[in-house]
């Protein structure tokens, strides 16, 4: 019962005395408030920038891996990647028909090059060469036509599909870009369909892209090329044992003996999500020190202010004393005033901090997430800030002599 009393009669107190020293007030809730909203700004960017990698990362297709002869992320020595043996059709028809847990299975074939169409030119297109699952595998939709058939692929159509970066350039005003010809590297396609648009992926534009038949594809552009293998997983659940079983397939494929490590690269989304939080780990643990210094500054500045309060109301202090107040009560006084005065700081830094990260994401490439979990935190480590500077000076203040206090002048 005495602790609500305590509790209630502190409260009061702590907001007069807040209400009294209105500049000193604004002052200390300034401080705090810089710190805090430093550290949610921080937060929202980076939340923000994580659900947009995710996202970017589910339109690669969550159950597709890509057999490569180089991994996308290379760790290694380059050369040793390259002097490895081409993967061809004979390693995919094996995939194809030994693989009891991939469903799709395509080949895939890349190349950057121009693409023009009524005197505009869009230079470095991804051109990539494919069979009609490879919609499946990579996950694409159609806003309008069609995909690839096999039928365009066995009679080496000059068919194509456009990304939205290419529809919306090459046809601003809207019109059908179906049945329009473009020429790519230099040779007439038709377009018979074009992709929804999938965003950006590591700040690379996935929907500045043209797909052609493979067989097409291989016609146009010479060379002894590796293709990738494109496999769509049939069970999510079953991915590493898919891995494993195209591990053993591609090995003997290749007659790899078994001394010797695997000369292919089975990629997948996990891989890029594991070297992002590689690359962005040491940025976010520096962004985070620096919130939580700023606020560790604003947390002394309470302190501060909070023993420059008990200096100024030891008279005060003598009196309730001596009136009968316990320690216990003098320190809840001083804790809940400094909690108070944190928590006021905590929650203007909060739509400070928020606003300044939705502001970024507006101007700039960066995204901003606001999730009311991050609301909470801010205005939660704030008041937590501020109880914990402020048991310093509250214990002094419970800790005065009430004879002595009641001396002061």
């Amino acid at each position: 019962m005495s602790l609500r009393v305590d509790l209630i009669e502190g409260s009061r107190i702590a907001v007069r005395s807040l209400v009294n020293h209105r500049l000193r007030t604004v002052l200390t809730t300034v401080g705090v408030g810089i710190g805090v909203a430093t550290l949610l700004a921080i937060l929202g960017i980076t939340q923000g920038m994580d659900t947009s990698f995710q996202a970017q990362l589910a339109s690669l297709g969550s159950s597709s891996v890509y057999v490569a002869k180089q991994p996308w992320v290379q760790m290694g020595n380059w050369w040793e990647f390259r002097g490895r043996k081409n993967l061809t059709l004979e390693h995919l028809e094996a995939v194809r028909a030994q693989c009891t847990l991939c469903g799709a299975v395509v080949p895939v074939l890349d190349e950057n090059d121009d693409v023009e169409f009524m005197g505009r030119t869009l230079n470095f297109v991804s051109i990539t060469g494919s069979t009609g699952e490879y919609m499946t595998v990579a996950g694409f939709e159609t806003t309008s036509g069609r995909f690839l058939t096999d039928a365009d692929n066995e009679g080496r159509r000059l068919v194509a599909v456009i990304g939205a970066d290419l529809a919306d350039t090459f046809f601003p005003d809207g019109t059908s870009p179906l049945g329009s010809t473009i020429r790519v590297a230099g040779k007439p396609f038709t377009v018979i369909g074009v992709l929804s648009r999938k965003g950006k992926l590591l700040d690379q534009s996935q929907d500045l892209t043209v797909i052609i038949p493979f067989n097409t594809f291989k016609s146009f552009f010479k060379g002894r090329r590796s293709i990738d293998i494109g496999i769509q997983i049939k069970d999510p659940e079953q991915m590493d044992k898919a891995e494993d079983q195209l591990v053993g397939i591609l090995r003997r494929a290749r007659q790899t003996p078994p001394e010797k490590p695997d000369d292919f690269a089975i990629n997948k989304p996990e891989q890029l999500a594991a070297t992002y939080e590689q690359l962005t780990g040491a940025l976010y643990a520096v962004a985070l020190g620096i919130g939580f210094i700023t606020l560790l500054v604003g947390g002394i500045g309470i302190m501060n202010i909070m023993l420059v309060s008990v200096r100024e109301r030891t008279r005060e202090i003598g009196i309730r004393r001596a009136l009968g107040a316990t320690k216990r009560t003098i320190i809840t006084q001083f804790v809940l005033e400094a909690t108070l005065v944190s928590a006021i700081g905590g929650a203007m830094g909060t739509l400070v901090g928020l606003g300044g990260a939705k502001l970024v994401s507006l101007v700039t490439p960066l995204a901003a997430t606001v999730k009311p979990s991050t609301v909470v935190f801010g205005i939660g480590f704030a008041a937590l800030v501020g109880l914990v500077f402020g048991i310093w000076p509250a214990a002094r203040a419970a800790n005065l002599d009430p004879v002595e206090a009641l001396r002061d002048e």
